[in-house]
């Protein structure tokens, strides 16, 4: 058993797990900043921070590696440099759950969260390796337990430390199928966006939102949505633009959870049975079309995530639907239901500037991947797969997709 030294207590142990081998290095360096002016007001926060990057920093500009480092009380500590990690490894991430939890050990944190810093991709999802494959959304939640499990086995004095929330700094993570997949792992709380984000994205700053509203999910969710939505960037020529167009916290109570996974897949199955209709095919389709998928944006026309709707906009489209069978309806009242459940706190545009005024006063909460051509499912497969986790299995999603694409 591995020792751990004592020090004073704090409310929040903050892991920021950030990879920068690709183009937004230098953008979304700004999370590593944000972090240390937080620590400077805050001393009842510590950053655990992992950080793949080529910009200066601890090294010379120009040279890919990995700084490994906490920030506290404004400083930075127990700074190590190394060869540049594979940020998209399972194994990578789940050293670095473990590290974050045994730093909440030794600070005595009532809270550990973990911000994911780096492209994202929906169900497909997130943390980009070199070569531009995406690490599974079921991998990083994977992860997760993993860590978890390497902090239990090396302390099992503390074997209940857990990671109590996730923030996905990644655009299109807030899923049915990403929540799910953490609610297994055991975390609480997924903060994201289910639409593509601006880097740098989520501030920092969120770490001080969790600490103030410890015992209050509700003010908590509500506090980080707010931060996140009333960021502004500078970007330049006096210009300035908000990091998401959308954006949730999700409550990954696993019996929330248990239900949302029925309900969708009682509608699934009951949309599969009524689509043998040609007529009531068509209708299927009709609403679903009527609710448009996620990158909303005119250069995204060629990204896969068109077919990511959101759920609680398709499931009250559908269920609102006269022409359809009566239990068809009421499914999909159902479905609805269990996912506005789920959903502590969100907050959307109706114009989001950046791009082009676009409209997302529907995306009121998680997406489902909904495809309704063939084109629209997984169509950067193997390298991105919105159908290969756990989720879209239970759910019978490939019958549905057979049924209606």
């Amino acid at each position: 058993m591995q020792a751990i030294s004592t020090s004073p207590s704090r409310a929040l142990e903050f892991g920021i797990y950030r990879d920068g081998d690709n183009n937004l290095d230098s953008v979304q360096s700004a999370t590593i900043g944000q972090a240390v002016s937080t620590s400077e007001r805050r001393d009842d926060i510590e950053f655990t921070v992992e950080d793949t990057t080529s910009r200066k920093g601890l090294e010379r500009a120009g040279h890919l590696r990995t700084e490994s480092y906490r920030i506290a009380d404004g400083s930075i500590d127990d700074a190590k440099v190394s060869p540049a990690h594979n940020m998209s490894n399972r194994t990578d991430l789940a050293h670095f759950v473990a590290r974050t939890l045994d730093n909440a050990e030794r600070t005595h944190a009532k809270a550990t969260w973990v911000d994911l810093v780096d492209h994202g991709g929906g169900d497909g999802g997130g943390l980009q390796s070199k070569s531009g494959d995406i690490m599974r959304a079921d991998d990083i939640a994977g992860a997760i337990s993993d860590g978890v499990a390497e902090h239990a086995r090396k302390h099992p004095e503390d074997s209940g430390r857990h990671v109590d929330g996730v923030v996905a700094n990644q655009c299109l993570m807030s899923t049915l199928a990403f929540a799910s997949g953490l609610s297994h792992a055991g975390v609480q709380y997924l903060a994201a966006s289910p639409e593509t984000m601006l880097a740098p994205g989520v501030p920092s700053t969120v770490a001080g939102d969790v600490a103030d509203h410890l015992n209050d999910p509700g003010a908590m969710a509500h506090a980080m949505v707010n931060d996140v939505m009333r960021t502004r960037y500078d970007a330049g020529d006096g210009d300035r633009f908000g990091p998401a167009a959308a954006f949730d916290v999700i409550d990954l109570d696993p019996k929330r959870i248990a239900d949302m996974n029925t309900k969708v897949k009682t509608l699934n199955d009951a949309l599969v049975g009524a689509a043998k209709d040609p007529g009531e095919r068509r209708e299927i389709r009709e609403d679903a079309r009527s609710v448009d998928g996620m990158v909303r944006f005119p250069e995204g026309h060629g990204l896969p995530w068109r077919a990511d709707r959101s759920a609680i906009s398709l499931y009250d489209t559908l269920a609102s639907d006269k022409r359809l069978d009566p239990e068809v309806r009421s499914d999909a009242a159902d479905a609805e239901k269990s996912v506005q459940n789920i959903v502590l706190a969100h907050r959307e545009s109706r114009d989001f500037e950046p791009f082009d005024d676009a409209s997302y006063r529907d995306a009121v909460g998680p997406n489902v991947h909904f495809p309704l051509t063939k084109g629209q499912i997984d169509p950067w497969a193997p390298s991105i797969s919105e159908t290969d986790n756990a989720f879209f299995r239970s759910v019978d999603g490939k019958k549905l997709d057979h049924a209606l694409a």
